[in-house]
């Protein structure tokens, strides 16, 4: 594994840290800032927000800037952002400091995701882009609940300060251990270069994927975001019991992500058909596993792994579509994954508030998971293509669309 995925690791591990770590702080921000916990919740809103208007402004901004450089330019925001937030005097200045640390989060994933393609030999792709996310998984197990219980025993600025740190060692890391990936000088300069970006986003399989990253990961969410509630309420479990869930959810992703690799190597279609399919079930399933608290924290195992793994192969197949200018549709992809964050959230909620019980939002994730599933089915049709042979010619045009067709070689 080249080191320089590492240092993508680094990075994805303190951005899923302070992406998902105030949920777990909300009580204490609003009581340290004198606010109510639903309007702390907005917090949460407000990092989703820069995620959605960051990935594609940042990834046009940076077309023409070198990969490495745009890497650790993109982590000094997200740096400044987290710092802004710990240091904030007010609600309305951390407000603003959640939006700045969410903007480059996006623009990040999709850059590196580029990145990390590029550095490894053709069929490894999918495995080099799962050892990028494999920090953000991580990230579910071990920084959101060491960040909570830092910000509980020290302050909930303690947790930002820790982030900060972080996001140091990964500029240091990036400008370390990634390698100078130099642009291709190709004709029409800035604004062509932004053209050809527009034009591969508008491509139809790639709004086909990042459809289906909107429903169908929006299952996950509908489900993750009232979890905390649906142990101690149903399952009976004590609220202490709850960071050991959000543990295991992570430990699921991660497991997730460790198989999604090589899988989507293989065959990305029908790895993102059979997770999507596998998410929808084992989402009704949770209806009823729910009651039994073995049975439950099996499930959330499961949950996990196979919302998480539809991350993979859609990265892939957006990035291969796109593939003469693959930046901004794969980082467009995470704003895809931030409004099905939102979404999921919004519709389970819906359900919980007009009276069909918490279990509700397993149901809702399920139907969410398989429209999502339905459209990943329709791109595959309008596609024509799938099974190994497309697996291999697709490892071979990403290899080059990530390289010499965007203008990227190692220098």
């Amino acid at each position: 594994m080249p080191l320089a995925l590492l240092a993508l690791a680094v990075a994805a591990f303190g951005i899923g840290t302070t992406e998902f770590v105030m949920m777990g702080l909300l009580p204490n921000v609003a009581d340290d800032l004198g606010v109510s916990v639903p309007t702390a919740g907005h917090l949460v809103s407000a990092y989703a927000l820069g995620v959605v208007v960051g990935a594609p402004l940042l990834a046009a901004v940076g077309v023409r800037v070198p990969r490495r450089r745009m890497l650790i330019a993109l982590m000094g925001l997200f740096t400044l952002g987290n710092l802004a937030s710990a240091l904030a005097p007010d609600y309305g200045t951390l407000l603003a400091g959640r939006v700045l640390s969410g903007l480059p989060h996006g623009a990040f994933f999709g850059v590196g995701a580029v990145v990390a393609a590029r550095l490894v030999r053709e069929g490894r792709q999918a495995r080099a882009v799962a050892t990028m996310f494999l920090g953000l998984t991580v990230a579910n197990i071990v920084g959101v609940p060491l960040g909570t219980a830092l910000g509980q025993q020290l302050g909930w600025r303690a947790t930002f300060l820790v982030v900060t740190a972080i996001g140091l060692a990964a500029m240091g890391a990036l400008a370390t251990l990634v390698p100078h990936l130099p642009l291709e000088r190709r004709g029409g300069g800035v604004s062509r270069e932004l053209r050809r970006e527009i034009r591969a986003l508008g491509d139809r399989q790639v709004l086909l994927g990042l459809l289906t990253a909107v429903f169908g990961f929006a299952g996950v969410f509908a489900l993750y975001s009232y979890l905390a509630s649906m142990v101690t309420e149903v399952t009976g479990l004590t609220e202490a019991s709850v960071t050991v869930v959000l543990a295991l959810f992570g430990v699921g992703m991660t497991l997730g992500a460790l198989a999604a690799g090589p899988l989507t190597d293989r065959a990305p279609r029908p790895t993102l058909y059979g997770a999507l399919g596998a998410l929808a079930l084992v989402l009704v399933a949770f209806r009823f596993t729910v009651h039994v608290p073995w049975a439950a924290l099996a499930t959330v195992v499961v949950i996990g792994a196979v919302g998480f793994m539809t991350t993979t192969p859609l990265q892939m197949l957006v990035m291969e579509k796109a593939r003469h200018a693959p930046t901004l549709a794969a980082a467009s992809n995470h704003s895809a994954f931030n409004l099905a964050n939102a979404g999921g959230a919004w519709a389970g909620g819906t359900a919980i508030a007009a009276g069909w019980g918490w279990t509700s939002p397993t149901l809702v994730g399920a139907a969410l998971a398989a429209v999502g599933l339905a459209i990943a089915v329709v791109a595959g049709a309008l596609d024509g293509r799938g099974g190994r042979g497309a697996s291999v010619r697709r490892s071979r045009v990403v290899a080059r669309g990530v390289g010499a067709r965007d203008g990227v070689g190692v220098g």
